[in-house]
């Protein structure tokens, strides 16, 4: 009984060694990729698919890897990557193409194996880190569709040391951003994604709320928030 235990411990330990080798050589891997493939927030899918061995090294890691919600950093990590590594895979697939939404169920129908399952870009978006983490509004700043409405993507990979000041870092970006957010006065136009995902910012407070904990400038309270048509050109690097 003994020897069958501690050969369990051993067999799961090796499990775990495993596991924590191939998340760390993904998020080395991941880091290279967007250092070689994107700058100042767009992608050049034209080189990615003259040659996507890189990327596709990488898809066969998402595939098998098998992040554990008890890391949260690593998991909420690995995810974020995950999308923005299909994001770009899918675009790859059809490219050239002018925006992601030319392509056809290409968030909600299209299906990637991560982590052993079968997923769509809304399902690892929605049903694994919204619904693993409702209090993080943050993601919205780090998952990148592809379209220039978007917060630009970095080019890093977003690790788990890495994790909290990446967030941190590209949601104060965009909500100083003027482009992203619009302040006229006590007219604030802010991107469709604080529509799409109202929940998310609104369990803070209100629109203006959520803004004012990343001003550098805080708005007035008394602004009136409206929204600006999104744009889905897409993100390329040309």
């Amino acid at each position: 009984m003994k020897k069958s235990i501690s050969f369990l411990f051993a067999i799961f330990a090796i499990a775990q060694i495993t596991s924590a080798q191939i998340n760390s050589s993904f998020f080395s891997k991941a880091d290279s990729f967007f250092k070689e493939n994107v700058s100042n927030g767009l992608v050049n899918y034209k080189n990615i698919k003259s040659d996507p061995s890189d990327l596709n090294e990488l898809l066969s890691t998402i595939a098998t890897a098998k992040p554990q919600k008890s890391n949260a950093n690593e998991f909420k990590a690995f995810y974020i990557n995950a999308y923005n590594l299909l994001v770009i895979n899918g675009i790859i697939k059809k490219y050239p193409v002018k925006r992601p939404t030319d392509i056809g169920g290409f968030f909600d129908r299209s299906k990637y194996t991560v982590a052993g399952k079968s997923t769509t870009l809304n399902g690892i978006e929605n049903g694994i880190l919204r619904k693993s983490f409702p209090k993080e509004a943050r993601f919205h700043f780090a998952l990148v569709c592809a379209g220039l409405g978007c917060p630009p993507l970095i080019a890093e990979a977003y690790t788990p040391n890495k994790l909290e000041s990446l967030l941190q870092h590209q949601t104060v970006k965009a909500i100083n951003d003027t482009k992203f957010t619009r302040v006229d006065g006590k007219k604030v136009k802010i991107s469709q994604i604080f529509e799409w995902y109202a929940g998310d910012f609104k369990q803070f407070g209100s629109y203006v709320d959520f803004l004012n904990k990343y001003r550098k400038t805080p708005l007035d309270p008394k602004s009136r928030v409206s929204f600006y048509t999104y744009d889905w050109t897409l993100n390329d690097l040309k």
